[in-house]
């Protein structure tokens, strides 16, 4: 079903409507999403603020979601922790407590200091290096034999440098689900987010590490517990209960092996904890949950999101990140999950979108100062066809040069196409094999940097 807009006064919003549109551009908003449920008066008074009218999408329309506003029970002997029962009481409850300000030091790195084909040499023996390096990990320790950590956290200073140079390589290479090695691409792919989220907000260089290598141990627990568990999409309390059992399984045998620091554990323990207390294993509430540990929490859940074990078609990630939003200050703290929006942007490197003219290409790169306007390659025409060859449109770029041969008065508004996103696909909805996309071209630039690579639409 297609969206449905009706323009509304602001006055006339209510709790339950879906927002689809503005009066004004959404960079201009603090809102993260182009598109969202009013889910409470809050939210009502910051669009007041903003703007005059809005469009509601009817075809969702009032009531679609409907969430509970009573706070969740605190344990009377812990405050900010809840007992198993309260925790699951509180799954999706608002978390009414207080939660210290995030502080944000934006610009701390610039937007990058490497070209992404200078950058990706390195990046694609590093990733190969990371991957082997998680899975000795993984194997050492479910045979029981020591942990080779120091190679893993070598490695994992490494990815943090290649992600402070240039955002997009790691990126690039993190979308690659290798599906025989579902938990040593996700701690891997998931330690990229987290580093992409620290560097947008300006943690420490040593804060970084310290990020990426908790959430690269994260799941060593899971060793201990059978491969049909981990398998299951279905538990039953009991498995339910082993399957959260190794969080605690993975604390202890880092405990136990030299070199790894209280602080890297600290990831691994919270990272399962969600601010309303549902998490696991402790029930954490607010900021009894480390920032970090808040941190490893959102990316695993937009990983698990983008790329679900055992699940054909991954959910698209605009979608991902709309289920992110509809659980701020519920699991996850509200500053945290809008600056992860923002940090990853709503079309990530390696997502399929489809543009407004109908035809379907590959987020490429990302413009830093303008997230709407990626690099797309374009694999598809308007008809969904194949094209003889990939072209490589810089949306940016495009709209500058419309708008100039606009202002110079060589065309009019209307005789100009100005391209947009029209919407992110779900992984699998057309035979693009994104890797291959990546392999033939990004990589072909990297190795045989010739002019002509790419042509581009001349529009």
């Amino acid at each position: 079903m297609g969206v449905k807009q009706v323009k509304v006064d602001v006055n006339e919003l209510v709790v339950g409507m879906f927002v689809s549109g503005l009066d004004r551009p959404w960079t201009q908003t603090p809102f993260p999403l182009q598109g969202f449920y009013v889910r409470d008066l809050d939210e009502i008074r910051e669009l007041k603020i903003h703007c005059k009218h809005v469009y509601i999408d009817v075809a969702k329309g009032r009531g679609v979601v409907s969430v509970k506003h009573s706070a969740a029970p605190v344990a009377p002997n812990k405050p900010g922790i809840l007992s198993p029962k309260q925790a699951r009481s509180a799954k999706h409850e608002r978390a009414n407590i207080q939660v210290g300000p995030l502080k944000i030091r934006g610009g701390v790195y610039g937007e990058f200091t490497q070209p992404l084909k200078v950058e990706l040499s390195g990046a694609q023996q590093l990733h190969s290096r990371m991957y082997r390096a998680v899975s000795e990990v993984m194997q050492h320790i479910g045979e029981g034999g020591d942990v080779p950590i120091h190679e893993t956290k070598r490695y994992a200073s490494q990815m943090v440098d290649s992600v402070l140079r240039n955002p997009d390589a790691f990126t690039w290479l993190s979308r690659v689900q290798e599906v025989d090695e579902y938990t040593y691409a996700h701690v891997v792919r998931s330690s990229v987010w987290a580093i992409l989220f620290g560097r947008h907000i300006g943690l420490p260089k040593s804060d970084l590490e310290t990020l990426s290598m908790g959430v690269l141990l994260k799941d060593v627990g899971k060793t201990q517990l059978s491969r049909d568990l981990l398998a299951k999409q279905l538990r039953s309390p009991d498995e339910v209960q082993v399957f959260e059992s190794f969080v605690d399984k993975g604390v202890e045998m880092l405990r136990n092996t030299s070199g790894v620091e209280p602080r890297v554990i600290s990831v691994v323990k919270t990272h399962c904890e969600r601010i309303n207390g549902s998490g696991f294993p402790q029930h954490l509430r607010g900021d009894k949950i480390p920032l970090l540990g808040k941190i490893a929490g959102i990316v695993t859940f937009y990983d698990y999101t983008t790329n679900p074990r055992d699940q054909k078609h991954p959910m698209s990630p605009s979608k991902a990140v709309a289920k992110l939003y509809e659980l701020r200050d519920i699991e996850f703290q509200e500053e945290l999950v809008v600056e992860f929006i923002r940090a990853i942007g709503l079309y990530p490197t390696g997502t399929l979108v489809e543009l407004s003219t109908g035809e379907v290409g590959v987020v490429v790169e990302q413009n830093f100062s303008r997230r709407l306007k990626p690099k797309v390659m374009v694999v598809l025409d308007s008809f969904k066809q194949r094209l003889p060859k990939p072209v490589l449109l810089d949306l940016a770029v495009d709209e500058r040069n419309k708008q100039k041969q606009i202002d110079e008065g060589k065309k009019t508004r209307y005789e100009v196409e100005m391209i947009e996103i029209a919407r992110d696909l779900e992984p699998g909805s057309y035979d693009v094999d994104v890797n291959a996309i990546r392999d033939k071209y990004i990589f072909s630039q990297m190795v045989k940097p010739k002019k002509g690579l790419f042509s581009f639409f001349k529009r």
